[in-house]
């Protein structure tokens, strides 16, 4: 038997292929809501993007900004069906403003190894105050931990403190993740932070250490 051949699917993978069978098993809503979902990644990515360069150059936004927001999204191939655009841009534009506010600068990477670094969203030090501030924005709608704020704070204290003479009891924090049109806030004590900083140089020695002796 000679089979059709459909090259222009070559490469391509179908929402309802066989290999993703679970969708037999779906109602209505969760097809729906899982077809979305494929957009997620390419999303969050575009709205971090989207956030980053507006902070970068102090572009708060406004009310009849949404266009723009919609705007890039297409560009990046996120379809209109895929995200709600009155729930997603309240949430943005409250990080974002705030953001610019603070006058916090966007995506600063932090590092302490070659094993343990990371990219806050949104973050600034007043050196004269000693005062720490972070925020995360998070575009999904699985609850986010403070853990990876506390990770941020540790990061930057240990790659900083010997440049700004800085002891951990003297820096003053707040941490906020924006999320699903609301802001959590923490305020870390010294309590909270050590034992993160504490982590980070135990577990970057223990992974570093086992690479170098492979063992």
């Amino acid at each position: 038997m000679i089979f059709n051949e459909h090259s222009d699917l070559k490469g391509l993978h179908a929402f309802l292929g066989a290999s993703k069978y679970h969708w037999l098993n779906y109602d209505d809503a969760k097809l729906i809501s899982s077809f979305r979902g494929q957009y997620a990644q390419v999303l969050g990515t575009t709205l971090h993007e989207i956030a980053a360069n507006l902070i970068q150059y102090n572009m708060k936004l406004a009310k009849n900004d949404k266009k723009i927001i919609r705007f890039e999204l297409e560009k990046a191939g996120v379809p209109s069906y895929a995200y709600d655009i009155d729930y997603i841009f309240e949430n943005l534009a409250n990080y974002v403003n705030d953001a610019i506010g603070f006058r916090l600068k966007p995506e600063v990477t932090l590092k302490y190894s070659q094993v343990c670094f990371g990219t806050a969203d949104a973050i600034d030090y007043k050196e004269r105050d000693k005062f720490l501030r972070i925020h995360d924005y998070k575009s999904g709608t699985t609850p986010a931990s403070m853990d990876q704020l506390l990770i941020y704070a540790g990061l930057f204290y240990l790659e900083y403190k010997d440049r700004l003479g800085l002891r951990l009891d003297e820096m003053d924090t707040e941490l906020r993740i924006y999320q699903n049109n609301d802001i959590i806030y923490l305020k870390p004590t010294v309590e909270d932070i050590a034992p993160v900083v504490d982590q980070i140089i135990f577990k970057s020695k223990l992974i570093t250490d086992f690479r170098e002796r492979g063992v």
